[in-house]
């Protein structure tokens, strides 16, 4: 395929993602209501247990406006995530070879479930870091939260949760593409370990120990799970060698 025809593929493919992109947003304007009371509740319910006067707040008259349209393109792009990732695993296909367009395949089919796993997780506990850090707010006093950067809060806790969950995919992938080994991650159990504590650290921004160990867990076992996958591959590798080389002998 020519230098043009590889532009207007690109862009037919950017069409389609950005149209469903679209199409996703609208449907985050009619839930951002929802999701903002989900949000927000933990701020109530602490507020009216322990006295204290906490409530979210906007600063400036279009701040409500601003936030909402942020949102919604947020909820757009992660509804539409399959479609916009089909896309770009579609249009880089054809340059990959069989063995490599199964890799990318089983990642993006892997991928997916796991960070909407993280993400699922960073939900259910979002609450608890949320009471956990307005608990220390003294009584008698106000706590006045700018919604903009408690929304940027709750977002971030929620990527890192996702992405955090998918690192062990990519070890995997690169094991696939002969890049890592088994021994390779095994050998590196220490390093995991404290890159682990340091993204549990960074997704639990509670000064509570026992909620960056319950993100620390999943996190190591993810890991583990990856390097005896990686193992089974290399196995496999392994006698496939031996069987080419009693076959050419």
């Amino acid at each position: 395929m020519s230098l043009g025809g590889h532009l207007k593929e690109l862009r037919n493919r950017f069409f389609w993602a950005a149209l469903f992109v679209a199409a996703g947003t609208v449907g985050g304007w009619f839930l951002f209501d929802p999701v903002f009371a989900a949000l927000q509740n933990p701020i109530i319910e602490i507020s009216k247990a322990k006295h204290i006067n906490a409530s979210v707040n906007f600063g400036t008259v279009g701040g409500a406006f601003d936030l909402r349209v942020q949102i919604s393109v947020f909820i757009g792009i992660v509804i539409s995530s399959p479609v916009w990732l089909y896309q770009l695993w579609a249009f880089i296909t054809p340059a990959l070879k069989k063995r490599e367009r199964r890799y990318t395949l089983g990642f993006l089919g892997s991928a997916i479930p796991l960070f909407l796993v993280g993400c699922y997780v960073a939900w259910i506990s979002l609450p608890a870091f949320v009471r956990t850090l307005l608990a220390l707010t003294p009584q008698g006093s106000a706590n006045l939260i700018n919604a903009n950067e408690y929304i940027l809060f709750s977002l971030r806790v929620l990527l890192v949760f996702g992405i955090a969950f998918v690192l062990p995919v990519v070890l995997v992938l690169l094991n696939f593409m002969g890049i890592l080994t088994a021994k390779n991650i095994v050998n590196q159990w220490r390093m995991a370990t404290f890159l682990s504590s340091v993204i549990a650290a960074l997704a639990t921004p509670t000064v509570d120990p026992t909620s960056m160990f319950v993100l620390m867990i999943p996190l190591l076992a993810l890991y583990f799970l990856a390097a005896g996958v990686a193992a089974l591959r290399d196995r496999w590798t392994s006698r496939q060698r031996l069987n080419n080389n009693e076959a050419v002998a």
